[in-house]
């Protein structure tokens, strides 16, 4: 299967500051229409608005800047974020098991692309020989864990990522660059994954959408084109078109979208980084965080915010797997 990739004509497009004069009039009439909605407060003195625009453009560019369209995809995951209590959900849950669910999901290397987007792995390979651990866990417990992943992305990578020095600034960042590894993965465990993936790849296209910039496939086995047939579906035209499936020697295609000192070792880079360690911050990001903090944290105004924890009634708790 050859290369599939995305056709942009600029870094970036529709992003804000990155806008043509109609996406800025779209934006402004879309914030009108959500206002009127009640689903937007806008900025009012010192206090802000309900939702970014990064925010808000992820939504308009998911649907081609229809604003009907995007206020129909808004309302929905607005009533979704409703119905979870998503913003007590993810400030209730602990650290340790936040930290104990990245295990199973793609993960932040703590380095960026060329572009200054957050660089996650996902090594499905690794997730072998805790299949069963992850088999055990409630299907609820499961999906509130996935939602407290995609809240850290955005509430706390993206923001982080839009503050350090980015070729792109000031472009904030709102959406991710993904190696999805499949070396030594097994056809068998491809099928027992798939709904596990199906999940979390539904709830992103719905709730958290354009939150892909590129998706690079790598190590790809040569049933890959079954495995495509099944999950193709599970995406929008749109992020089926920013997937790049490589060839079994992706360092050159890679290097291209990240430096070699960002890109892991395993990639053809420079980084030394495996899918089971820690983020390794970059030296921009180690001076304004020091370590990387751990738990539901929130970047906001160029520092790390810890939201008091609300544990009543333990939302979530690491032995309830």
């Amino acid at each position: 299967m050859g290369d599939v990739s995305t056709s942009t004509s600029l870094p970036l497009a529709g992003h804000l500051g990155n806008l043509t004069p109609e996406q800025e009039k779209s934006l402004e009439t879309f914030k009108e229409s959500i206002t009127k909605a009640g689903l937007y407060t806008p900025a009012i003195g010192v206090q802000d608005a309900s939702h970014d625009d990064p925010t808000l453009l992820r939504f308009l560019r998911a649907r081609g800047f229809n604003i009907a369209a995007a206020q129909k995809q808004f309302t929905d995951a607005e009533n979704w974020r409703r119905e979870h209590d998503v913003e007590k959900l993810y400030h209730g849950m602990s650290a340790e098991v936040i930290e104990h669910a990245k295990r199973f999901y793609p993960r932040w290397t703590g380095r960026r692309d060329k572009l200054g987007l957050p660089l996650y792995v996902y090594r499905l390979a690794s997730l072998e020989s805790i299949q069963q651990e992850l088999d055990s866990i409630p299907l609820e417990t499961r999906y509130q864990r996935i939602i407290a992943l995609y809240e850290f992305m955005a509430q706390f990578a993206f923001p982080l990522c839009s503050h350090l020095p980015h070729a792109t600034s000031p472009i904030p960042v709102s959406s991710t660059t993904t190696i999805i590894d499949l070396e030594n993965v097994s056809f068998s465990s491809m099928w027992r994954l798939r709904h596990h993936l199906q999940e979390a790849s539904r709830l992103s296209t719905a709730n958290y959408p354009e939150t892909l910039h590129t998706v690079a496939i790598v190590n790809s086995p040569s049933f890959f084109p079954t495995i495509w047939n099944w999950i193709k579906g599970w995406f929008d035209e749109g992020t089926r078109q920013k997937i790049r499936v490589l060839s079994k020697d992706p360092g050159s295609t890679l290097a291209e979208l990240i430096h070699l000192h960002d890109l892991p070792v395993s990639y053809g880079g420079q980084l030394e980084w495996k899918f089971e360690d820690e983020p390794l911050l970059d030296d921009d990001a180690k001076e304004v965080l020091g370590t990387m903090p751990k738990g539901p944290v929130v970047f906001k105004n160029g520092s790390v915010v810890e939201p008091a924890a609300t544990h009543d009634g333990a939302i979530d708790q690491l032995e309830h797997k």
